[in-house]
């Protein structure tokens, strides 16, 4: 296949976040030297210090999917938070068991509103001294809750996206880089006390084998940026992150193009990997069980296939529409879309939770252009529920005397 991508394009065929949802964050320059500059092209917003490409992006998928590939990811916010209690405060008010959580093991945790709506998403590795936690989703507003949350806690936070920066690859990091603390992605495993909504895996407790995630095994290493002194792009194979961004689409991973403010984590099969069932409460617990429970979400993730005989794609955000009772109805957005080296234009959608899984969706470009989607389910629209009623007490049961 041929790249579209020119060297000196403006354009990438993976979405940049802030297109889809406002992120005032500043950008924040790598401490790898760049020499390979000369032909980086850079995002937008705060992914404007971050590579987006090198000129080759459909080619730099493949090398990044081979793993060999080097993601600069300086965008990512690096947190530390430390004291005796770090563990079991976090545990408390967020939605994974992380009382628990022995060194070295990788999990990710989100904070939620009182209505159960994502706020805020950590990606959490501790050393048995400091729990590391990566942020790219309204990273200050979850600093500011975490603070107003410590009480009397022995719990020390501290943010060190100006110390530390993180990089990404697929299944190990190259050894020449310093790395001081790795996150490896839990997705797509079910954790304990966890769950998934997703069509693939019903009737199992594991991951089903051929789920699109199991192929992808994403890290991300955490590097002091004084340890990169003496390094630059041309001792990797660094590939733009439209490289990550297309193979994280591919593996039906949400990411924060996906959140919204009304985002609800069964929406986005979140459950999975995020989110304990059977700990105590936190803020939005309730709401999480409710419709665990009891309901479904009112929306689901969806895998998009593209027509790519335009050679056009709409842009992260457009609108979907489908046929709805002999009409054309909006019944959602594509969040995420991207160019993939194997599987061509692809995306990611919120849709509907009753839009039946065959329906076509349509994307409109400009005034007159319109792009059609099929669509490959991801989260089921109808989960069964599990109701285990207690049997009745004949003993105590009026109803049982005269019987």
């Amino acid at each position: 296949m041929t790249d579209p991508v020119s060297p000196n394009s403006d354009s990438h065929d993976s979405p940049s976040p802030e297109n889809t949802d406002t992120h005032t964050e500043a950008a924040r320059r790598s401490s790898l030297a760049r020499g390979l500059s000369s032909t980086a092209v850079l995002g937008a917003g705060d992914l404007a210090e971050t590579p987006i490409h090198y000129g080759a992006s459909l080619r730099e998928q493949r090398v990044l999917e081979e793993k060999d590939g080097l993601v600069d990811l300086a965008h990512l916010r690096v947190l530390r938070l430390s004291g005796p209690d770090r563990l079991t405060w976090l545990n408390s008010i967020t939605t994974q068991k992380i009382d628990t959580l022995a060194p070295g093991v990788s999990t990710e945790t989100l904070v939620l509103d009182p209505n159960g709506r994502i706020e805020g998403w950590l990606r959490l590795v501790d050393d048995g001294e400091a729990l590391w936690a990566i942020s790219d989703l309204h990273t200050d507003e979850t600093l500011d809750f975490l603070r107003k949350m410590v009480f009397m806690m022995r719990v020390e936070i501290e943010d060190l996206s100006d110390d530390y920066q993180c990089f990404g690859a697929i299944t190990s990091l190259p050894e020449a880089l310093p790395v001081t603390r790795t996150w490896s992605d839990p997705w797509p495993h079910i954790g304990a006390g966890s769950a998934s909504y997703a069509q693939i895996d019903i009737g199992q407790e594991v991951a089903a084998t051929n789920h699109p995630g199991l192929e992808t095994p994403f890290v991300i290493g955490i590097v002091k940026r004084s340890d990169l002194q003496g390094l630059s792009a041309k001792n990797f194979d660094m590939v733009g992150f439209d490289a990550w961004e297309a193979l994280r689409i591919a593996a039906w991973r949400p990411g924060r193009n996906e959140i919204d403010h009304k985002a609800l984590v069964g929406e986005l099969d979140l459950l999975r990997t995020a989110v304990h069932l059977a700990k105590g409460c936190y803020r939005g617990q309730e709401a999480v069980a409710r419709v665990h429970n009891l309901g479904q979400p009112p929306r689901r993730l969806t895998f998009v296939h593209l027509d790519g005989s335009g050679h056009i794609a709409p842009d992260p955000g457009t609108e979907a529409f489908a046929e709805v009772r002999g009409s054309e109805r909006s019944v959602g957005t594509l969040t995420s879309v991207t160019v993939h080296w194997e599987l061509g234009p692809i995306g990611l959608a919120v849709v509907k939770r009753n839009l039946a899984p065959e329906a076509q969706l349509s994307f409109e470009i400009g005034d007159s252009e319109r792009v059609i989607g099929a669509q490959e389910t991801i989260v089921v629209p109808m989960r069964e529920h599990e109701r285990v009623l207690p049997e009745r007490n004949k003993d105590v049961d009026a109803r049982s005397q005269n019987r």
